[in-house]
């Protein structure tokens, strides 16, 4: 296997923003994690960081984390595994200002929450950033690359493959 790295990408599509790549960088002994310059603009000030699904954790942009919320609120409550999924998403949620460097803070709960430590993966996906402890992030990727025939054979059957 051909191990390799590739920096963040911003796509802008009218007005979408869309992050994508992945990139390795380090916690610093303060909790403080650099995201890449090429993305504060779109970033702004101020992201929200919560607990992602899979033990990781997701950052967005203040519009996109308002317009999520909003989704979130409208689910039906009656049911345990989408107020389970609610409660992880919105009570793990903290607002997080970018300093001058562009670094955010990482919450000791979320830090554990999502095993990190020194190193780490900041991969983006569409909407969103994510944030993985490196080894974890390579683990999760060799698994999906194990799985590419299936992946994309239930992609095919939602139309998208």
């Amino acid at each position: 296997m051909i191990a390799f790295v590739r920096r963040f990408v911003l796509i802008r599509n009218f007005e979408s923003v869309m992050f994508i790549g992945e990139y390795q960088h380090n916690v610093d002994p303060k909790k403080r994690l650099a995201l890449p310059s090429k993305f504060r603009k779109e970033l702004g000030a101020q992201v929200v960081v919560t607990r992602g699904l899979d033990k990781c954790l997701f950052v967005y942009p203040i519009k996109i984390w308002k317009e999520l919320a909003e989704k979130l609120g409208t689910l039906p409550m009656g049911e345990s595994t989408t107020r389970s999924f609610v409660r992880l998403m919105l009570a793990g949620a903290v607002d997080v200002d970018l300093d001058v460097q562009g670094r955010i803070l990482l919450p000791e709960y979320l830090k554990e929450y999502a095993g990190l430590d020194k190193n780490v993966t900041v991969a983006g996906l569409f909407n969103r950033l994510e944030i993985w402890d490196e080894e974890k992030w390579k683990s999760y990727k060799m698994k999906a690359e194990e799985n590419t025939d299936e992946i994309a054979e239930q992609l095919g059957k939602l139309g998208i493959y």
